[in-house]
C-alpha cells in the first residue's frame, strides 16, 4: 500500500495567524474567544491549556477575541458598548468577502450568500444584512425574491464548482433580472479541493483530517466520496480502522 500526501491540506494562513495572535494573547491577560476559533476539537485543547476560555454567550473577562470567521458591524460595535475590549482575528478573506456583500447590496443588490446556514461565517456576513437569502441547496433559490436585481458572494470555504452551479440556476430562474457575482470562495480552499481531485485520481482510498464540525473538512469528505473514492474522516489517529484499508492499494491523507 502507498501513501500520498496531498499538495495542498490543513490550515490557511488566516487561522495559524488567528490562533499565534490568541495564544500571544493568552500570555498576558485573561482573555475569552466568542466560539471556536477554529472548527477542531484538538485546537480546542491546546487553547483551553493556555488558559484560553470559549464562551460566544456571555464572556467572563474584559478581553475578548472574534474568530476567523468573523462577525458583523452591528456584534462589534455590541460588544464594544457592553465594555468588552475587542480583539478581532477575522481572516482578510472573509474580510474581503463581507465587502463584497456591503458594496453590491449599496448598489441596490438584494444580498444572496451561498453557504451554509447557522454556521459562524454566514451569520456573520447576513448579520448586518439580516432581510438577505442563504442558499445551500438548489431547493433554497425559491426563496430569493423575485423581481430585483441580486448580488450573490459564498462563504469563504465552499466548494467553487457547486456555487458556479448554483450561481448558474440563479441567473436561469429569470435572465431579465440583473445577478452579479463575487467570487469570494478563498484560494486555500480552492487549493485543498483541486488537489484533492489529484489525490482522489491517484488513489482508491482516502482519509480527510479536521473537526467534525468544520464545513471545508465535510466539504472534502463528500467531494472525495462524489470523485469515487473511499473517504474517511477522521479527528486523530485514534479514529482510524485497520479494516479500512484491507483493500486499499493507494491512500490519499489531506486535512481541512
Amino acid at each position: 500500500m502507498t501513501i500520498h500526501l496531498a499538495d495542498h491540506y490543513g490550515m490557511c494562513f488566516g487561522v495559524r495567524d488567528a490562533l499565534a495572535a490568541t495564544k500571544k494573547l493568552a500570555t498576558a491577560k485573561p482573555i475569552t474567544i466568542l466560539g471556536q476559533l477554529v472548527h477542531n476539537p484538538e485546537v480546542d485543547r491546546q487553547l483551553a491549556h493556555a488558559g484560553v476560555l470559549i464562551n460566544d454567550a456571555t464572556p467572563t473577562t474584559k478581553d475578548i477575541v472574534i474568530t476567523a470567521h468573523g462577525t458583523s458591524d452591528q456584534a462589534r460595535t455590541t460588544w464594544k458598548e457592553r465594555g468588552f475590549s475587542v480583539h478581532d482575528t477575522t481572516c482578510p478573506l472573509v474580510r474581503k468577502a463581507h465587502k463584497a456583500l456591503a458594496i453590491l447590496v449599496t448598489a441596490g443588490h438584494h444580498p444572496v450568500v451561498i453557504g451554509q446556514p447557522g454556521h459562524i461565517e454566514v451569520r456573520g456576513l447576513t448579520g448586518d444584512f439580516p432581510h438577505a437569502t442563504i442558499v445551500e441547496k438548489s431547493e433554497d433559490i425559491a426563496k430569493i425574491p423575485e423581481g430585483i436585481p441580486l448580488g450573490i458572494v459564498s462563504q469563504t470555504t465552499q466548494p467553487i464548482a457547486k456555487v458556479a452551479r448554483l450561481v448558474e440556476q440563479i441567473e436561469l430562474r429569470d435572465p431579465t433580472i440583473p445577478v452579479t457575482f463575487r467570487d469570494t470562495v478563498c484560494q486555500p480552499t480552492k487549493d485543498r479541493q483541486s488537489s484533492l481531485e489529484k489525490l482522489c485520481r491517484a488513489c482508491d482510498t482516502v482519509v480527510v483530517v479536521g473537526g467534525n464540525n468544520s464545513n471545508n473538512t465535510h466539504q472534502l469528505t463528500k467531494t472525495a466520496r462524489q470523485l469515487g473514492a473511499l473517504a474517511y474522516q477522521v479527528e486523530t489517529a485514534a479514529d482510524l480502522k485497520a479494516e479500512w484499508f484491507h483493500t486499499s492499494q493507494a491512500v490519499g491523507v489531506t486535512a481541512g
